[in-house]
């Protein structure tokens, strides 16, 4: 049977899920992050990859993102640049950075449940990713909250030529949860009673990326774009 380009993606979805189970990298069992420390940088600026850039310790979950520089495919660094960094910053309501922007969005007040992700091998260059929200919610709530997923490369200091070691942002999901969004009971039926959420995209894997570096930072936010979720799955350290 020929498959065409179109229906693969649909195709990889529908067995990722199943790779996930069998060898996958999740949040279970790992502190959830305290905070959100992000640097986005411009592709036109080399030095700033070069730059040692001071980052937090373990408690919070680092993301590198590289937004679009204005000299397009002639930056220095526009072969890791990302869309998704104008997507994150748009929410954020931030301006294209022409250097180094740094932003600490430290945990607002955590929900009462828990926030899971895993992530699964990469498949034709895909990755099986799944995010869940298990437990109550805030009495009465009643707003819609944020699903942020980014599959970043953990890339150690020294290697490509950063000082620092650094999570580069390789792909984003984003999804918004409302209460008219829980699962069914059907849905629900081999999972625990207090689950509200989940979902399992299948991300694809930007050229270049080191598969046997990958690690997966989720979160969520409330109405007012607090971060009031968070959690991190990672395999193993970093590989040079």
């Amino acid at each position: 049977m020929k498959c065409s380009t179109a229906t693969l993606p649909l195709l990889l979805a529908l067995h990722l899920p199943l790779a996930v189970a069998q060898n996958a990298c999740s949040s279970d069992g790992a502190p959830a992050p305290q905070a959100l420390y992000e640097r986005f940088l411009s592709a036109d600026c080399a030095e700033c990859w070069r730059n040692p850039t001071f980052a937090p310790g373990a408690s919070a979950a680092v993301l590198d993102w590289i937004a679009p520089g204005r000299a397009g495919d002639e930056a220095p660094l526009s072969a890791a640049a990302r869309t998704d960094a104008l997507t994150r910053l748009d929410a954020m309501g931030r301006p294209l950075p022409t250097t180094t922007d740094v932003h600490v969005a430290p945990v607002a007040q955590r929900l009462p449940g828990r926030l899971r992700v895993s992530f699964g091998p990469a498949v034709n260059d895909y990755v099986g990713t799944s995010a869940s929200y298990l437990g109550a919610l805030p009495a009465g709530a009643n707003e819609g909250w944020t699903l942020w997923l980014a599959l970043v490369e953990q890339i150690p200091a020294g290697v490509e030529g950063t000082p620092v070691r650094r999570n580069l942002v390789r792909n984003l999901f984003q999804r918004t949860w409302s209460m008219h969004d829980q699962l069914s009971k059907k849905e629900l039926f081999n999972l625990p009673r207090t689950t509200r959420w989940i979902e399992r995209p299948a991300m694809y894997l930007a050229p270049g990326t080191n598969p046997e570096r990958l690690a997966l930072i989720g979160w969520m936010e409330n109405s007012k774009g607090q971060v009031v979720a968070t959690a991190r799955a990672e395999c193993a350290a970093a590989k040079p």
